[in-house]
């Protein structure tokens, strides 16, 4: 809202001296006033700032009417709150309602009335301030959930890895390889349809529920540090259904309330981050383009990470070794598109890796 201990500012728009010379009276003791003679200049006085808190504007000018002043302002994100109230001798109904049609918030007809005048300002003024609030505190409020969504979200998370003898430094690093790995995708033509500044951050925001399912497996399994037995195994397979299963069950739960977006793409990326290229991962076994991309992206950066990182069945592989493995791996286990991503941003992998590191006491 407006500091009132400043005058707020109002353009006034008219080629005629005598028409400003009538509105400066009536509204400079209590505003301040700019004023524009001409349409190109008053689009050029609105974008600047400190912007115009109302515009009085005349309709019929030269080089550009009142009409198409209006329409340009509209269309600019700086200036389309900005309200605007025609002020013109055109008093036709089709004149009126062509106005309020292009987006002003009031018309005014000629001759002037100051005391009018004043009352609609006075209006109009408290309203934009009004409405300024309101979404001020809306995007207040949004900021508030979308945060408590994503504490929620981290802690159910760091709940599966604490299960796992893991630390929350994992999910940060996944989540962190995934946006690199799709920030690059999203530059490759063929991935514009797929990828774009919004979806990146939903994938971001949803990585860590990769292994969410882990919560299912039982402790015997989960926990063992020699090499499973084949029924244990299929039990550990199980944790991607279960993962799938559980974000579901939340799905439910927030339908018609929330956005569920980023659960969606979660519980994808829980399902299919096992999945390889050649069609023998699981659970389902699919192939190639059919596995979608965020499980493709994934498991790259689930794989890498378990590379590098000590767990209980095995010591940590160097850098090198990793990348070499998910090299060998092109086209058989990952997305070979994907792979030549991956080894084009091999350095930042390792400095994530490197950044948020259990060593470094991150966590």
């Amino acid at each position: 809202m407006n500091n009132h201990l400043k005058k707020q500012k109002i353009m006034i728009v008219d080629d005629t001296p005598a028409n400003i010379t009538v509105l400066g009276k009536a509204l400079s003791e209590n505003y301040e006033i700019c004023v524009a003679t001409n349409g190109p200049d008053a689009i050029k006085i609105a974008r600047n700032q400190p912007y115009p808190d109302l515009i009085l504007l005349d309709i019929m000018m030269p080089v550009m009417d009142g009409y198409e002043v209006c329409r340009q302002l509209k269309k600019s994100v700086i200036t389309n709150e900005i309200p605007i109230i025609f002020v013109s001798a055109l008093g036709e109904v089709e004149d009126e309602a062509l106005g309020f049609k292009l987006g002003s918030v009031d018309y005014i007809t000629k001759p002037i009335h100051p005391e009018i005048v004043r009352a609609r300002v006075r209006t109009h003024l408290a309203l934009y301030d009004q409405n300024r609030e309101l979404a001020r505190k809306v995007e207040e409020r949004t900021q508030e959930v979308l945060h408590t969504q994503d504490v929620i979200i981290h802690s159910m998370a760091v709940l599966a890895e604490i299960r796992d003898n893991e630390t929350g430094a994992h999910i940060m690093r996944t989540q962190f390889y995934i946006k690199a790995l799709a920030e690059k995708l999203m530059a490759r033509e063929e991935y514009r349809d797929h990828l774009n500044p919004a979806r990146v951050d939903l994938l971001f925001k949803s990585a860590p529920l990769h292994d969410i399912g882990k919560v299912g497996i039982a402790d015997n399994i989960l926990l063992k540090p020699g090499k499973l037995t084949d029924v244990e195994f299929d039990e550990m397979k199980n944790h991607t259904v279960y993962g799938r299963d559980t974000i579901i069950k939340a799905e439910s739960a927030f339908a018609g309330k929330y956005t569920t977006s980023f659960l969606n793409l979660a519980k994808e990326i829980a399902y299919t981050h096992h999945e390889k290229w050649n069609g023998k991962g699981y659970p389902e076994g699919i192939s190639g383009n059919n596995i979608p991309l965020s499980g493709r992206l994934m498991a790259i950066a689930d794989v890498y990470d378990a590379l590098i990182s000590k767990r209980v069945y095995k010591s940590a592989f160097s850098h090198e070794k990793a990348v070499k493995i998910i090299l060998e791996e092109k086209g058989h286990h990952f997305d070979p598109v994907i792979v030549d991503v991956f080894f084009e941003i091999q350095a930042q992998f390792k400095s994530i890796a490197d950044k948020f590191s259990e060593e470094d006491g991150y966590f």
